[in-house]
């Protein structure tokens, strides 16, 4: 399977066979356009100007908002509800959290999650072999509460997003106070905005990946 950094919190998720779902497509008013994508489903966190602008996904997805079970050829989607921060919602409302099942890989994308990190939560989740977690803070969980998501969910890759950039008009810090929580040698910039997984390239070390948005 294939994942595709869109910028932001978006990403493209593609299965061998070729179904493809992207997640929470944002508007250009974060600073910078979304690239031309097209997919057979949109999962949408919550309905944000940065994580939902659907219309600009072409293919005419299935669009996801709600938790529950959904089933594409070759993939699996299981939404979970949760918060947008850490009062239950009161201040930004619900999130959805999707998990994906694509050619053996459990995908994570936490969404906007704001809530501490709970054993309810993670039980929830697990299992987990890539995480795509908020790391800017803010209007999400920050660094040290999405290093404490990593740590108990043990994920075999883990990609942060939805951090400050070069563009980026939100107030939200950038990637560096995550990465700097974790050893040097766990660390990887891709230096692209994809890559290619299989069961066998998962290993029992934690690996994080930072994919770079091409213009």
């Amino acid at each position: 399977m294939k994942i595709k950094y869109l910028g932001h919190s978006c990403f493209k998720l593609t299965e061998s066979t070729g179904t493809s779902v992207v997640c929470d497509p944002y508007s250009p008013e974060v600073g910078f356009k979304l690239p031309e994508v097209s997919a057979d489903a949109v999962t949408v966190s919550h309905r944000h100007f940065d994580h939902d602008n659907v219309k600009a996904v072409g293919g005419k997805p299935m669009v996801i908002y709600e938790e529950s079970s959904y089933e594409l050829p070759g993939v699996e989607i299981n939404a979970v509800k949760s918060f947008h921060d850490g009062v239950r919602g009161k201040k930004r409302g619900e999130n959805v959290i999707f998990k994906f099942r694509m050619d053996g890989i459990d995908i994570c994308h936490l969404g906007d999650l704001g809530e501490a990190c709970t054993t309810e939560l993670l039980e929830l989740i697990l299992p987990v072999d890539v995480l795509l977690i908020p790391v800017g803070g803010n209007y999400t969980i920050d660094a040290e509460t999405a290093k404490e998501y990593v740590d108990r969910l043990m994920p075999e890759i883990v990609i942060p997003m939805h951090y400050k950039t070069k563009d980026c008009k939100i107030d939200i810090d950038k990637v560096d106070e995550f990465l700097e929580l974790f050893d040097e040698d766990c660390v990887e910039y891709a230096e692209t905005d994809e890559i290619e997984l299989s069961r066998n390239d998962l290993s029992d070390e934690t690996r994080i990946i930072v994919l770079e948005k091409v213009k």
